[in-house]
């Protein structure tokens, strides 16, 4: 018999008639039921009121729906609590654990996925995509650069024309594991109290600052950093034991032969930049000294961020026997660095590229 044939006043109803004389085989003909079911009403229901057996069948459901509630609830807790130790992140992994419940526990997609929070759409849902491509590239950028991180990673995928989305890449790179954790030192913030200029062409200005470091056997050296503000190029890298203030002219002299001199020069307040010969070789050039504040190398970032990135590369990567090698990897690298490494000031573009963009933007212009 359905629930809703008789309700709670037609129940009421019928057990009245019947304590008011009215015999039990007459009720069952007349209403359609069994004598089994009108004496379990009786047994049941008896001296109550349409509202009393109403608030009755209320509580009765509600103490129904409770433990169906409790034994769903003490079942996924059970599941949860067998699975607890099996640590699932990825995808994959979760798939395969809610694999293994609804093996396990006959249990159904919908309430397998539920249990460890993961949607029925993403169980389901299967990538189209062949990933080896990527990281095919990935493992030959992180076998040539193993210092550099993600961002020089997708630089030079986008230079080397690979149209591949970022978020794809950069998925595929964690998954691989990739990722560098740094350790750097707590630094106090720099107050600048200039901006840095930011040319417009080539030339306008340059930056130099120095470098050390030591061969195999100890001894050390010292590295003349110069680049072009405006695209970042790299314009010398050379190593000596020793740069004294004419070593440093006599580079500047043969570098000029070849790329004309710049507008301005910005250095810090060091011994070879503060010396008479230096200073004097600028007047006759003609060449703006702009000094950074003493302790403020942030005021000279360019060439600081540079330098970072050479010794990255070059001397915590390399063991030296010789100053020889010292510059022929240096001018390797150097010819890498301004054909390949892509600048986000440059629009993800490499120095020489940026060069000749520039170009064709002043000539269209």
């Amino acid at each position: 018999m359905k629930k809703s044939k008789f309700s709670e006043v037609q129940i009421v109803k019928i057990l009245k008639e019947y304590d008011a004389g009215k015999q039990t085989k007459d009720l069952c003909r007349e209403y359609g039921i069994s004598a089994p079911t009108f004496y379990s009403w009786k047994q049941k229901y008896g001296g109550m009121d349409a509202q009393q057996l109403k608030e009755l069948k209320a509580l009765q459901d509600e103490n129904a729906r409770l433990k169906r509630m409790f034994a769903d609830l003490s079942l996924d807790h059970r599941i949860l609590k067998d699975n607890y130790r099996k640590k699932a992140l990825k995808l994959c992994e979760r798939k395969e654990l809610v694999e293994e419940i609804i093996y396990e526990e006959k249990i159904s997609v919908n309430r397998a996925c539920k249990i460890v929070c993961m949607t029925r759409s993403m169980f389901y849902y299967s990538s189209r995509k062949n990933d080896e491509v990527v990281i095919e590239k990935l493992n030959e950028l992180s076998e040539r650069y193993p210092t550099r991180g993600f961002e020089t990673y997708y630089g030079k995928i986008r230079l080397a024309g690979l149209a591949w989305n970022r978020k794809r890449v950069l998925r595929i790179y964690r998954n691989m594991n990739l990722k560098m954790r740094r350790k750097r030192k707590r630094r106090i913030p720099t107050r600048i109290k200039e901006a840095l200029i930011v040319p417009n062409h080539l030339n306008e200005t340059w930056s130099i600052d120095f470098m050390s470091d030591a061969l195999e056997n100890g001894r050390k050296f010292r590295i003349l950093n110069v680049m072009d503000d405006f695209n970042r190029e790299a314009l010398i890298n050379e190593a000596y034991y020793s740069i004294p203030a004419e070593r440093l002219v006599n580079s500047l002299k043969q570098l000029i032969q070849y790329r004309n001199k710049p507008k301005r020069i910005r250095t810090d307040n060091g011994p070879e930049f503060l010396s008479k010969r230096f200073v004097e070789f600028c007047t006759e050039q003609q060449i703006e000294l702009c000094y950074i504040q003493p302790g403020k190398p942030a005021q000279n970032a360019y060439v600081e961020r540079f330098n970072r990135t050479f010794r990255e590369d070059v001397l915590d990567a390399y063991l030296f026997k010789s100053i020889q090698e010292v510059n022929a990897l240096a001018f390797e690298w150097q010819v890498e660095y301004n054909k390949n490494h892509p600048h986000k000031s440059l629009n993800g573009q490499s120095p020489w590229l940026f060069t000749g963009q520039s170009l064709v933007d002043e000539m269209n212009y």
